[in-house]
Order: C-alpha cells, then sequence, then structure tokens
C-alpha cells in the first residue's frame, strides 16, 4: 500500500516563489509530486481536509502578516487566515503532524495563544540560530548541531510562548525561532526548506514587499553566498521519515 502523502499550504500568490517552494520541500524532504500535493490558498479555498488521508501538512512562508490590522489585510488574507485557523484547531486537537515554516510561527503561535508582534523582525538573509535544551532533547531537532545557520527574514515573530508550548530553538535578534505543540506540531521561523538558490529566488519575488530596500537585493544575495547552510534541511527530512504513514 502506497504511503498517505504530504500536504503542503502555500500562500504565495507569485508562481515562481511557489514553485521553487514546492520543488524544495520535494528535494529536501525526499519527496515527489505523488507524495507531496500541495494547495496554492491565494488560488483556491481550502476546503474540507480529512487528515486521516495525509501523512503530515507542511505550511509554507510568504508575504502575509499575521499580526496586522484586519482592516488593512485583503479580502484574500482574512479568508486565508480564518481557514488556517479553523485547519490549526483540528491539528491541535489531534496532535496531527504539522510543520509551519515562517508564516507558521504566527499562525501556530496566534492558535495557541503566543504574542505574536514586530518587536523582533529579522532582515532577509542568513540567521544564527540556537537549539535550547528542549530542542536538543526533540526528535526533529536533534539531528542538528547546537548552533547552526539558516535563512530568513520576517517582520513579526513570537515574542512570548505560553507555558504549555515548548520553545526549542532561538537567536540573537529573535527570542523564539522554533517551538512544538503537543508531540507532533512544530513552527519555524526561519526556513527550513531554503538553500542559497531559493533564497535569490525569494529575493527577486518579494523584493517591492517592504521586507527590504529593492536597491539592496544584489548585495543581499551577495552575503548570502558568504554563508553555508546546511543543516535546516534535515528538519524536512525528519518530519517526512517521522511521520510518513502507510
Amino acid at each position: 500500500m502506497a504511503a498517505a502523502p504530504f500536504l503542503l499550504l502555500s500562500i504565495r500568490g507569485e508562481d515562481d516563489a511557489a514553485d521553487d517552494e514546492y520543488r524544495a520541500v520535494m528535494r529536501f524532504g525526499g519527496l515527489d509530486e505523488h507524495t507531496l500535493r500541495r494547495i496554492g490558498l491565494t488560488h483556491r479555498e481550502l476546503g474540507d481536509i480529512d487528515l486521516s488521508q495525509w501523512s503530515g501538512i507542511i505550511l509554507g512562508g510568504g508575504p502575509y502578516t499575521v499580526s496586522d490590522d484586519p482592516a488593512a489585510k485583503s479580502p484574500t488574507q482574512r479568508r486565508v487566515e480564518a481557514e488556517l485557523a479553523d485547519l490549526l484547531d483540528a491539528v491541535i486537537a489531534a496532535d496531527f503532524p504539522f510543520l509551519g515554516c515562517c508564516y507558521g510561527i504566527g499562525t501556530l503561535g496566534a492558535a495557541v495563544g503566543a504574542v505574536i508582534d514586530r518587536s523582533h523582525s529579522e532582515p532577509v538573509g542568513p540567521v544564527t540560530v540556537d537549539l535550547t535544551d528542549e530542542g536538543r532533547a526533540d526528535p526533529l531537532f536533534a539531528p542538528l548541531p547546537d548552533t547552526f545557520d539558516a535563512f530568513g527574514g520576517h517582520k513579526e515573530a513570537a515574542s512570548v510562548l505560553p507555558a504549555h508550548v515548548t520553545r526549542l530553538a532561538t537567536s540573537a535578534a529573535c527570542p523564539v525561532q522554533a517551538f512544538r505543540v503537543g508531540a507532533n506540531v512544530y513552527a519555524t521561523q526561519f526556513h527550513p526548506e531554503l538553500d542559497v538558490d531559493g533564497l535569490c529566488t525569494r529575493i527577486d519575488a518579494y523584493k517591492n514587499h517592504g521586507y527590504f530596500a529593492p536597491e539592496t537585493a544584489q548585495s543581499l544575495k551577495d552575503a548570502a553566498r558568504q554563508r553555508t547552510v546546511i543543516h535546516p534541511m534535515t528538519i524536512l527530512r525528519g518530519f517526512v521519515d517521522r511521520y510518513a504513514r502507510r
């Protein structure tokens, strides 16, 4: 019997960035088009998700910011966030395998009562991440070095976690780089699917979205190529290996 597929949820309206994200999750997760399906939430409604039909759910990053004033959000963003809130309620209740990447910190954090604000934004590019003691003991994060480089870039972050949530990683500028809810529900602030080529694709796609001054795009790419980012992808492969089920 074939393994139940994983589901990638995308909030990227830019096809080049969305396609690159899908290919990266397949590559680093050891998946293919049969074992990783995707729904582009900016193009269609989520619909009913029967968790029993999936091995796990991965939520990609994108330009949405959960903590923005609802009045400033587009109708599409408000719809997507309402759909994700309902899905996450079910995911958390079932302790169902979930990995939210970057935007996942905001969506999952909001669902569990974390404080999500702009106090700890980080510029686009490499960031040095440190595991907490809990991270070193976590089955997905334990294979990583205690300190490793990753790629990120975000306007909002979790500044305070509720007591029942386990913080797994931190960085100098951002206190919550990863956390876990229950045993199987995860979110990372950095991008576990992102290598330097992927970051350069994102820089081109989002240079006019307020993450950085557009004229600095090339210098950001040059700076990213000075760092070796190889460890975050271990999380994706570990997630797939741990939760793939037949």
